[in-house]
């Protein structure tokens, strides 16, 4: 399956060079571990320099270890570092967080306090187009509201807020409308909307199957790789809103291959090896079959968001763009680490917004699937999004669809070098392992309406 382009702010890997299954990693700086050999006591309790999902690793060691006394963590991508908040006034607490190798800072809010600051939001400011979430770099609560949220809800947020004092909560405006993003990496449709697939699994009862959002898993129950094809698979659970937005959907065929790997374009993948959990401050990419690829970082983790259709909570909160078709997409790590998958949020691939996630760890327990699945050829891995020809609007909104189909090529200059030519702007990318690429991927202003509410609100 192919996807649409790269665009503006987003990342671009280096051309010619593909990250097949077993493959290293995206082409980015790697910050390896480093162990420091010395013996001082100076150096013995420095601050180690981590990746990124390593410092996920150690946060969620010390979180055991410290108990109480861990008020949250973030990593810091300039330092390579893990910084550990802990409560005021245990000094051996302190030593403890350094001595496994983190930088320490103590804070005031304990996560406990900051629990019941956000059951308060819960209990009082329920209100469709708010969201928040613990921002471990400020050890507060991030409220946020979108441009519905005016008049007597956007009072009752900002007093329900106010209460809970200038040192426990923040709250911002956003410019745009908190929604869900149907309308996806591989684009997949099913009842008239588009969505993306996130990450191949296998089942519990070891049948091929894939993770998607449980908003699309709600919207239809059948789901085809090319528009308007036959149905290649059919929805198992589904779960949204409420406690997480995630679908296990499980191919027609048994014989299936589904490669554990995700399509970036150009006629690159990924190999992913692990699901692993978020971290404030940790550097993510997005795929969705509508926008392509996407980078950014990790805002805060256990967000609540109450979108039109019902509040959703556990997700994680990312500064990555996203439009409408990116529902269910796959977000990951430069080393191949399976984060998340696309719910919903603000704004666009234009002027930005928030962008909210299912973990992929939770989802996976929830429906007892594991990650990836046998061989890493054909499955969900073909490349079905070319073979479909569709076209459409790659910047669609909620009611509309973007077609997959366009002219393959894997050459950053050509026409399409994510393998689609959708017409319209020329998207370039950022500079990604000291080369350029993605220079030539357009994108669309095609037509192709869909035909069924786009946006999951009527899921009956």
């Amino acid at each position: 399956m192919s996807h649409k382009r790269i665009p503006k702010r987003k990342a671009a890997f280096a051309a010619g060079t593909v990250v097949a299954l077993g493959a290293a990693a995206i082409l980015l700086p790697n910050a390896n571990a480093s162990q420091d050999g010395s013996s001082n006591d100076a150096a013995a309790i420095a601050p180690k320099t981590l990746k990124a999902t390593d410092a996920s690793d150690l946060a969620s060691q010390l979180e055991k270890l410290l108990g109480d006394s861990f008020a949250g963590s973030y990593y810091d991508s300039d330092s390579k570092q893990l910084v550990v908040n802990v409560i005021s006034g245990d000094s051996n607490v302190v030593v403890q967080a350094k001595k496994a190798g983190a930088e320490v800072r103590e804070v005031d809010n304990s996560l406990t306090e900051l629990a019941a600051g956000a059951k308060t939001l819960k209990e009082e400011a329920t209100i469709p187009g708010t969201a928040w979430a613990v921002d471990p770099r400020t050890n507060k609560i991030l409220v946020t509201a979108d441009s519905t949220v005016t008049g007597d809800k956007w009072n009752t947020l900002e007093s329900t807020v106010k209460s809970l004092g200038s040192d426990m909560a923040t709250v911002k405006k956003s410019a745009g409308t908190f929604k869900t993003f149907v309308s996806g990496g591989d684009a997949i449709f099913g009842g008239g909307a588009r969505c993306s697939l996130g990450f191949n699994v296998t089942a519990g009862d070891g049948s091929p199957a894939f993770l998607t959002a449980g908003h699309c898993g709600v919207a239809a129950e059948q789901w085809s790789d090319t528009q308007d094809g036959q149905p290649i698979a059919t929805v198992d659970q589904a779960t949204f809103p409420g406690d997480g937005d995630f679908a296990l959907v499980k191919y027609d065929d048994p014989a299936t291959q589904a490669p554990s790997e995700v399509n970036v374009g150009g006629g690159q993948t990924v190999a992913i090896s692990q699901a692993a959990d978020a971290e404030v401050g940790l550097q993510v990419f997005r795929m969705g079959s509508t926008t392509g690829l996407a980078d950014g970082q990790v805002l805060g983790l256990d967000a609540t968001v109450n979108y039109p259709e019902g509040t959703v909570t556990g997700l994680i909160q990312t500064d990555v763009c996203a439009e409408p078709g990116d529902s269910g997409g796959s977000l990951f790590t430069q080393d191949g680490s399976a984060i998340g998958l696309t719910s919903g949020g603000s704004g666009d691939c234009t002027v930005g917004g928030e962008t909210f996630f299912q973990p992929v760890t939770t989802a996976l327990q929830a429906v007892g699937a594991t990650l990836g699945a046998g061989d890493a050829a054909g499955g969900a891995g073909d490349q079905a999004g070319d073979e479909a020809g569709a076209g459409g609007d790659a910047g669609a909104g909620a009611g509309e669809e973007a077609g997959a189909g366009g002219d393959a090529s894997a050459s950053p200059g050509d026409e399409a070098g994510a393998g689609q030519e959708v017409g319209g702007e020329q998207a370039g990318g950022d500079v990604i392992g000291g080369e350029e690429a993605g220079n030539g991927q357009e994108t669309g202003n095609g037509a192709g309406d869909a035909a069924g509410d786009a946006t999951g609100q009527a899921h009956n």
